[in-house]
């Protein structure tokens, strides 16, 4: 996993992100809240601990995931349907959701994390690469880019798996919105210098390009995407980045100019 702080001194736009990036910690804070307040954060007690937490977190799941079946079909899954997905544990029966709204579970799905790892993996990067992200853009358009990218890369992935077993499973996660902040970052600043630590040299810090850095992590993601990585939506991941590339180059301010150097700071 690869780890920066975002362009500060030293970049054209230095000025702006020394301001607050009110959105990117706002949707940090929200989505730390929401896990501690489900099952998966594990500090409940409303949700037991075992196997009740384990079976509360998947209905936790997917009453505010996104299923790729109940996006293309407009409507929650059928008590038949929810039968044929293997429980969490032994006896964890899904009931039926029918006051879900498919279209809406795509933005819970955007704060709904299956655990700690989950949750600062995917903020990690939110962290350090989304205040240059919104101070570039703006506040209004890096809210509305982060929900429209969520929604776009949620929406491919249910096309690409309808007809899957993953077409029935929860999508959770903030990860499509935060790849395309990525990508959204390698569009504006693909000069930026990257320093990285190094765990099989003793963490040694090196410098790189952002293109090398996130060019690289996109590499990832796509081999993931074509080796079937299991458990994780890499598609999303996919989509997300280059939607996140594209919507830099359309919503960056009028005289902005795109790949202007910047620095950035350490990794890991």
């Amino acid at each position: 996993m690869v780890l920066t702080t975002p362009a500060r001194a030293g970049s054209p736009t230095a000025g702006r992100t020394a301001r607050t990036p009110v959105v990117c910690y706002l949707l940090i804070a929200l989505s730390a809240l929401v896990l501690l307040a489900g099952p998966a954060g594990g500090l409940n007690p409303a949700y037991g601990s075992g196997p009740a937490r384990a079976c509360a977190e998947q209905r936790y799941e997917h009453r505010w995931g996104a299923v790729p079946a109940e996006l293309l079909g407009g409507r929650p899954l059928t008590a038949d349907r929810l039968s044929s997905l293997t429980p969490a544990t032994p006896g964890c029966a899904l009931p039926p959701t029918p006051s879900k709204i498919p279209e809406l579970s795509v933005l819970t799905s955007l704060f709904v994390h299956a655990g700690w790892l989950h949750l600062v993996g995917n903020l990690l990067f939110l962290f350090v690469f989304g205040p240059a992200v919104e101070a570039r853009l703006g506040r209004i358009r890096f809210l509305t880019g982060y929900l429209a990218i969520g929604y776009l890369a949620t929406y491919g992935y249910a096309v690409a798996e309808a007809h899957t077993a993953d077409g029935l499973r929860a999508l959770v996660g903030a990860s499509g919105a935060i790849a395309g902040v990525l990508g959204a970052y390698l569009r504006l600043w693909p000069r930026a210098r990257v320093t990285v630590l190094v765990p099989v040299l003793l963490f040694l810090p090196l410098r790189f390009p952002a293109w090398l850095v996130l060019g690289l992590w996109f590499a990832l993601q796509w081999w993931s995407v074509s080796s079937g990585g299991g458990g994780v939506a890499y598609l999303v991941h996919v989509i997300g980045f280059v939607t996140g590339w594209l919507f830099a180059w359309a919503a960056r301010p009028a005289g902005d100019t795109l790949g202007a150097p910047s620095r950035t700071g350490v990794a890991q």
